[in-house]
This record gives C-alpha cells, sequence and structure tokens, in this order.
C-alpha cells in the first residue's frame, strides 16, 4: 500500500519535525517514520471498517422506524437493500481487520458523528436512490455502490473533522493529510473484493515490497548522514539568496531530494526532482516549487560538470 511516493513524503515530515527539535538521530527518526507508516495504515483499516459503521448505523435506523411505527400503529416495510449488503460482512467478518482493529486499540467511538452525517447525506444521493430501487441488488451493484460512498467522502467536511478528533483520541497522525490518498486505496481494496472470497478477500499489505520500506529507511538515512555535505551544496547553489534566508521546509525538501538524486541511481532523474516539486507545491508556500525546481537544477548541474552525479535520465 505504501508506495515511493508516500515514502518520500513521510521521510520530509519526519526530518522537519526531527531537525526543528532536540534529538534528530537516525535511531530515532527511524522510530518515528515507522509510526507515521503505522498511522497511515490505520487509517486504512478504518476506512475499510467504516463500511461495516455505517451500515450498522443504518440496521439501527430501521430498528427506531419499527419502533416508532409501532407505536403509532402504522404499517412499515423496511428496504433491506443496503443493511443486507455483502461488501460490509466481508469487512466485519475479516479476520486481519477485525485482529488490526483490537491490536492497535482503533474504534469509531469518536467518529459516529461522522457517520451518521454520512448516512444523512447518503439518502440525498441519486445513486443510493437508485440502489435502493433495485429488486435484488447483485454483489456487483454492492461494490459499485461503495466505490460511490467512498467517492463522495472525498469531499466531506464531516469526515475530515471526525478524522481530527479521531487522531487526538487514538493517538494518531496524518489522518487529516492522508485521507485522499488513503480512499483511493480503499477504493481498489473494494474493487478487487469477490463474493467467493467470502471472509478471505484479499486485504492490502502496509508496504507492497520490502524494496519499499528497504528505500524508507535508506532515504531517510542518507537525508541525516548527509545534511551536512547537502546543505553546502544549497548555499553554493543559491543565487542572491543568503541559506539562512530559505525556508525551513524548503530547506528540509532539498535535504531529502538532494539524498535520493545523490544516491539512488536506479530512480530516473526527472522521476526524484519531479517528486519533491510536487510535494513543495502541497507542503510549502506557492512559489516554492519553482524556487526548489532552480536549486535542484543548478545542483544537478553542478554535480553532472564535477563527474558526481551517476543517476541516469528517463529519456
Amino acid at each position: 500500500m505504501i508506495n515511493r511516493t508516500l515514502v518520500r513524503t513521510k521521510v520530509v515530515q519526519t526530518l522537519f519535525a526531527s531537525f526543528g527539535g532536540s534529538d534528530h538521530t537516525t535511531l530515532s527518526a527511524r522510530k518515528t517514520l515507522l509510526n507515521k507508516f503505522s498511522s497511515t495504515y490505520n487509517l486504512y483499516i478504518m476506512l475499510l471498517r467504516f463500511a461495516d459503521e455505517l451500515t450498522t448505523f443504518a440496521e439501527a435506523q430501521i430498528s427506531e422506524n419499527k419502533k416508532r411505527a409501532q407505536v403509532l400503529h402504522q404499517p412499515y416495510t423496511a428496504n433491506r437493500n443496503f443493511v443486507n449488503n455483502r461488501i460490509a460482512q466481508q469487512v466485519f467478518n475479516h479476520r486481519r481487520v477485525r485482529n488490526h482493529m483490537d491490536d492497535a486499540h482503533l474504534s469509531w467511538d469518536t467518529g459516529m458523528l461522522a457517520v451518521e452525517s454520512a448516512y444523512k447525506q447518503l439518502q440525498e444521493m441519486g445513486f443510493y436512490k437508485e440502489f435502493m430501487i433495485l429488486e435484488v441488488p447483485s454483489y456487483e451493484d454492492e461494490k459499485a455502490l461503495w466505490r460511490k460512498i467512498y467517492g463522495m467522502l472525498l469531499d466531506s467536511d464531516y469526515l475530515s473533522s471526525a478524522l481530527d478528533e479521531m487522531e487526538v483520541a487514538l493517538d494518531q497522525e496524518g489522518w487529516t493529510t492522508d485521507i485522499d490518498m488513503v480512499l483511493t486505496y480503499v477504493v481498489k481494496t473494494i474493487r478487487h473484493m469477490r463474493e467467493e472470497d467470502g471472509d478471505e478477500w484479499e486485504l492490502l499489505d502496509m508496504f507492497a515490497s520490502e524494496k519499499e520500506l528497504e528505500f524508507a529507511k535508506n532515504l531517510l538515512q542518507w537525508s541525516i548522514e548527509q545534511a551536512d555535505e547537502n546543505k553546502e551544496l544549497i548555499a553554493s547553489a543559491l543565487e542572491n539568496w543568503e541559506a539562512d534566508r530559505v525556508a525551513y521546509m524548503d530547506q528540509i525538501i532539498l535535504l531529502v531530494a538532494l539524498a535520493e538524486i545523490r544516491n539512488c541511481n536506479e530512480i530516473a532523474l526527472e522521476i526524484s526532482m519531479n517528486e519533491y516539486i510536487e510535494i513543495a507545491k502541497e507542503y510549502s508556500s506557492d512559489k516554492s516549487y519553482v524556487f526548489i525546481n532552480g536549486v535542484l537544477n543548478r545542483i544537478v548541474k553542478d554535480l553532472k560538470a564535477a563527474n558526481k552525479l551517476f543517476k541516469f535520465a528517463s529519456r
């Protein structure tokens, strides 16, 4: 699940906090980085479990409506298309999901307001109304419904607010910044679910391979151990600008970018540079990406001229 794009972002975030504190050893920074990865994976599990939480809430609403109808002596026939969906049941029954929730002490208790808000919004959505009038929804109908529900959550303020509170309550971090990306992984997971797999459907691992974890550890180590060397390269590349005037986040992004460019030869130069320019667009000031692009280009040009750069170009 965690790819190199996310690894780069988390290394930048880790060093931003680490270099600004009193303890920025490789050991402590690595622990912080791994905790960030764990928090991201916890969010993935939590958002998957949202399917069961929303379905359970809908079931509770049917029970309340039934009781109200009985008190008023009115007929009531519940439409159970949604509450009977097999996707939520498969999520609830998945052993790894349940064990992870228990082991990491995760719960939606603090975020139930988001569940309620999502259900209210869902009832007004055209795709939900179309699903509810189906005579017998197929498994593929249910998968399509959940992909649309998670798409609805992408633009919801209530989910962001709930995750903000849940980060504190559950001792997590990065949930509100990772939500869009993690939701895409949840949708990908649902897309690949099959009814015949029952409760043993495929859950994404934290890392797709050991290579991604190794890349993360190496990138962090290079960034810390070569920080002084790379600061000198940055200072020499600045034109009419003093190094101590460079924004702190921009310094961190440049340090990590140079660590990758100088050490990770198997990744094309353009890919490395573009990745950190995108990070600057997301996490730094409006014009920072232009500044970072310029500085990196000057440093790369100098390293090439001195035969100190062996990274290949993608074209």
